[in-house]
This record gives C-alpha cells, structure tokens and sequence, in this order.
C-alpha cells in the first residue's frame, strides 16, 4: 500500500513560500528553512507534508493543490489577503472552487465542500 508522504512545490523564493503556506494551511516548519528547501507540516493533527524547493523558472509547474474547506468565500478572502492572488479562469457553471495563485505564481483551488 502506497501513502502521499509529501508534496513537493517548487517555489522561487522559499522564505516568502514558508510564510504563505503556513498561514495559509495552518503548518509549521518542521526543520529550519534554507534557502533551498523547506518542509512544511501541520501545526495540530495529521496532514500531508508540503515540501518546498527552490527552482529557477519563474512559470508556475503543472501541479496544484485543492483545498477544502466549508467557508469558500471567507477562506479565499484570507488567502488574498495573505498574498494569494485570482487566477483568470473559465468556470463552467455550478463550480464549486475558485483558483488562486500563490504569491510564486503556482495555481491553486479553493473548493466549496
């Protein structure tokens, strides 16, 4: 049997990933953070590993994460206002997410539960 031990995100600037990723999920650092590389988990309970790595292209890569939650609108204001920005997108009608961008770029859904 296989388990999600992580999630690998590649990031520019691995510092201000650190500080979104932990506000924005509730985690914490597990290890200190290099410029490099950061591993993020949660500060309560169980949870997936966000793994931070630095890379070099400013495009986003193809992964995103989605997050649950059952407060859509109020969790999307929090996250912009830590920095998340809207990512222009083509919603067909009745979708129940709404797709951000961290403050690297990197697409991300917030989804009604």
């Amino acid at each position: 049997m296989l388990e999600i031990g992580a999630i690998v995100w590649g990031v520019q600037d691995v510092l201000r990933a650190v500080e979104f990723w932990s506000q924005a999920l509730h985690y914490q650092l597990k290890y200190p953070a290099t410029e490099g590389w950061a591993i993020l988990i949660p500060t309560e309970g169980t949870g997936v590993q966000i793994s931070l790595n630095k890379v070099s292209s400013p495009k986003a890569k193809r992964h995103h994460i989605d997050l649950f939650t059952d407060d859509q609108a109020g969790e999307v204001e929090r996250l912009l206002a830590l920095g998340a920005t809207r990512k222009a997108w083509n919603y067909e009608p009745g979708a129940d997410y709404v797709v951000l961008q961290d403050p690297d770029g990197n697409p991300f859904c917030v989804v009604q539960r």
